[in-house]
């Protein structure tokens, strides 16, 4: 049986100081397994990756014409939002719009990423609330869906809920995985959260940017979802977050969603030639994103992955990876007085 093998090694010196070990699955819009690494059969939560999935359903059968969704609004449903002004201001706006309050969340309040909104919170002694949380958008949306189909808003987390079984189905027919076959479990922000194969995960992402064996409502609401997903990159982190920057670098032919534990999903869009593409990797120590010296939370592991996956598959331009040059896929490392200490390297071949 493959296990999971080592992904990056950071060295101090001549010696190699800790690896960080995981597993790739890398295929086509028709089933193909056209790369992998370790185990591509992984069983990993999909965690923050999983929402794109969650809100098809909603945008399927009509949410956005319902309720008038921007793009913008459509990006932030998808997100794992910073807590930036930007996205405190849209979430909030977003309810008044659907006809709900931040009081119908059920998500819980933590502290803001967003640095500058990090150091209000600290400074003014802020109590987090649920708009703060990072899922608020999921949130709001799926609060928007229930209400859309008149069902009940009190329980809307619930497996049972209408909604919650529209969205379970959803992801088993996208990543075609029996749906009794998901494994479940209660994600951060107290909503379901799905584990599967990583080489369905990625079935299910690729079928997501190439859905021409889909129906027409669900291939227009996959369109409408990675549309919205990179033209508005900034709502679904923050500026300057390796998936925003990511996708602004690639102009819409990568679509991404970071998620928690060091679980990462990718899409690459077809071409004329080429069918669409998914890939979906996990870190099995989970990637700890520590705060840097500007309060920023930096992922050593899944930056530097994700783009040596994409260069290896030359589905990066030179010009793209230079541009992301401080996320990798190499990077040198240095201590707090600026002396070079080592290298982060990736340590795979797929």
């Amino acid at each position: 049986m493959a296990q999971s093998l080592p992904l990056l090694e950071r060295t101090r010196g001549q010696i190699v100081e800790s690896t960080h070990s995981g597993s790739i699955a890398v295929v086509d819009s028709n089933g193909k397994l056209l790369a992998s690494y370790g185990d591509p059969h992984l069983v990993a939560f999909l965690r923050s990756s999983g929402k794109p999935f969650q809100a098809l359903p909603f945008v399927e059968q009509g949410g956005v014409e319902h309720y008038d969704y921007t793009p913008r609004e459509l990006a932030l449903s998808c997100a794992s939002h910073d807590g930036a002004k930007i996205h405190l201001e849209a979430v909030k706006d977003l309810q008044s719009k659907v006809g709900i309050t931040e009081e119908d969340l059920q998500c819980g309040g933590h502290l803001p990423s967003d640095p500058e909104m990090f150091r209000e919170f600290i400074k003014l002694e802020l109590v987090p609330t649920n708009n703060t949380n990072n899922c608020s958008g999921k949130h709001t949306t799926m609060l928007a869906f229930a209400k859309m189909r008149g069902d009940s808003l009190h329980d809307y987390l619930d497996l049972e809920h209408p909604i919650q079984q529209a969205i379970l189905h959803t992801l088993a027919e996208m990543c075609q995985f029996e749906p009794e076959k998901i494994q479940l479990g209660v994600d951060g922000c107290s909503a379901p959260n799905f584990a599967l194969p990583l080489y369905h995960a990625a079935l299910g992402m690729a079928r997501f940017c190439d859905p021409h064996e889909l129906s027409e409502a669900r291939a227009v609401a996959c369109k409408k979802i990675t549309s919205a997903m990179t033209a508005y990159p900034e709502m679904l982190s923050n500026y300057g977050e390796f998936d925003c920057e990511l996708m602004k670098a690639c102009k819409g032919r990568i679509v991404t969603k970071r998620g928690a534990e060091g679980f990462q999903i990718i899409g690459i869009q077809p071409t004329a030639a080429t069918p669409g593409v998914g890939i979906a990797f996990k870190v099995v120590d989970g990637d700890a994103s520590p705060l840097n010296a500007s309060l920023e939370p930096v992922a050593k592991v899944r930056p530097a992955v994700t783009l040596e996956i994409l260069r290896q598959l030359n589905a990066i331009s030179a010009e793209q990876l230079n541009s992301l040059a401080k996320f990798g896929p190499e990077r040198t490392l240095k201590n707090y007085s600026g002396k070079v200490t080592g290298t982060s390297r990736p340590a795979f071949k797929l």
